[in-house]
């Protein structure tokens, strides 16, 4: 818990600062000043509605327990085994397998899961997806995440109001400069996010595999969504790239940049590293 607060910080401080710095690059002294104000509202932006950004990008709605039995029992029976609130359920229409958690605490989380994860997988795997994602909810790295989803966005947009507005006399930065800062600044911001969400999903992992005392479920599951996520890519825009992150195997096809810049670990190593927890049960 004491980590993620330690790293929580230093990720909005090395966000924020590349903000700061596109602002300075971009407008000098006034820059700056609007830089500020805008790392600030997004933070806050981010802290207190990161859920609904999440769920609106996969269009997810809230489901009841006539709805979805199963996923009731499932969640209620993991949060009463780890002593914690029952989150908020959602299920997207996005016919790929997929899930994610969202949301800024245990007592604000949202679980949502795709129809195709729903379709996909038994419920004994079924069982390991969701206790990894409500492990990232007890570790509060959705908090984390979603802050750095917000703020790398935020550079971007940065970026591309320097290209478009960007003059070549000496006052501003001039074409070539505000490309430079739309090229290199989400490429921060995504190594920033891979550093911190590589080890996340490690962690999530195993606390699903001793959550649950089946690490070899979830292994099965990794392996049926990575096949599934194969044949039906998500496309990659905006508002789907801002949530990739979130998701148990990332959801985009996973070629050029978008392999090297990968927020997930192979998914070969999340099952090795299962596998190697079932045997040492054994």
């Amino acid at each position: 818990m004491h980590h993620n607060g330690l790293r929580t910080a230093v990720l909005l401080g090395a966000l924020s600062a590349l903000i700061l710095a596109a602002g300075a690059w971009l407008g000098g002294g006034s820059g700056v000043r609007l830089a500020f104000v805008v790392a600030l509202a997004t933070s806050c932006a981010a802290y207190f509605f990161s859920d609904k950004f999440a769920l609106a990008a996969l269009r997810a709605r809230p489901v009841a327990e006539v709805e979805q039995p199963v996923l009731y029992k499932i969640v209620r029976e993991l949060s009463y085994d780890a002593r914690q609130p029952m989150p908020r359920l959602y299920v997207s229409p996005t016919m790929q397998p997929n899930a994610f958690a969202t949301g800024r605490n245990p007592r604000n989380a949202a679980v949502c899961v795709t129809h195709g994860v729903l379709a996909l997988l038994d419920e004994r795997e079924l069982k390991g997806v969701l206790g990894h994602e409500l492990s990232h909810v007890y570790n509060r790295d959705i908090l984390i995440s979603s802050v750095a989803g917000a703020l790398a966005t935020m550079i971007t947009y940065f970026g591309y109001l320097g290209l478009f507005f960007g003059s070549d006399d000496d006052e501003g930065p001039g074409f070539l400069g505000a490309l430079l800062v739309m090229i290199l600044g989400p490429v921060a911001a995504s190594m920033i996010q891979m550093a911190i969400s590589r080890s996340r999903e490690f962690a999530a992992d195993e606390s699903s595999a001793r959550l649950t005392g089946d690490p070899l479920a979830l292994a099965s599951a990794l392996r049926k969504i990575e096949l599934g996520v194969r044949r039906l890519p998500l496309p990659e825009n905006g508002r789907l790239a801002s949530t990739s992150h979130l998701m148990i195997v990332n959801p985009f096809r996973g070629a050029g940049l978008g392999k090297l810049f990968s927020t997930h670990p192979p998914i070969a190593t999340r099952i090795s590293r299962l596998e190697r927890m079932a045997g040492y049960r054994r």
